[in-house]
């Protein structure tokens, strides 16, 4: 049973607003397998769009990532958190911005399945924005680099790249870019 449960996400749903639902599933590789269930307690993480007043977006990139894969930022809440607290700490710490959240834009459903084994993980994707010019990851030894991109840039070059790996993950990061993408186009906020 995960920590971040209904009686965690209702309140998120009434301050936020209503996500979009995401069903994915897909089989994934043994290396895949194993950095999912690292910790066999977590299974979920909190992926954030984070943009500036110019719209550009936060994107970090991690140590065992290629030079050119990139994505938002996000992490994992602790057992005991708050939520919204949680969300704005993995922003600072992978970004060093100071976020607001605005909107709960998806709430993804993942069945990843491996050699007959199968994980259920949850990816919930929030709008946030920040007022912060400058992205500095906190700590290089879990992000390699944070840099500023855009919504265009996502959803086009880095959508291609992410796709062009032939990784499970991947394929799920996309699909919960163009799910979060969808929403922010029926929203005024985020329109780039």
């Amino acid at each position: 049973m995960t920590h971040v449960d209904e009686s965690v996400l209702a309140p998120l749903r009434a301050r936020f607003g209503v996500p979009v639902r995401m069903e994915w599933e897909g089989e994934i590789s043994g290396m895949e397998w194993a950095i999912a269930t690292h910790n066999p307690v977590r299974t979920h993480d909190v992926t954030l769009f984070i943009l500036d007043d110019a719209k550009r977006l936060a994107l970090i990139r991690k140590p065992q990532f290629a030079e050119d894969v990139w994505r938002p930022p996000g992490g994992g809440i602790l057992p005991g958190e708050d939520f919204a607290a949680g969300a704005v700490r993995e922003a600072l710490e992978e970004t060093g911005l100071h976020v607001v959240l605005r909107r709960y834009l998806v709430d993804a459903h993942a069945r990843f399945t491996n050699a007959g084994r199968e994980l259920r993980w949850r990816t919930h994707v929030f709008l946030a924005d920040t007022a912060d010019e400058d992205v500095v990851p906190g700590d290089p030894g879990e992000i390699a680099e944070a840099r500023w991109g855009t919504l265009p840039e996502l959803a086009g070059p880095l959508r291609e790249r992410l796709l062009a790996t032939g990784r499970a993950f991947w394929r799920y990061r996309v699909a919960l870019h163009d799910a979060a993408l969808d929403q922010l186009l029926w929203t005024s906020t985020a329109v780039p």
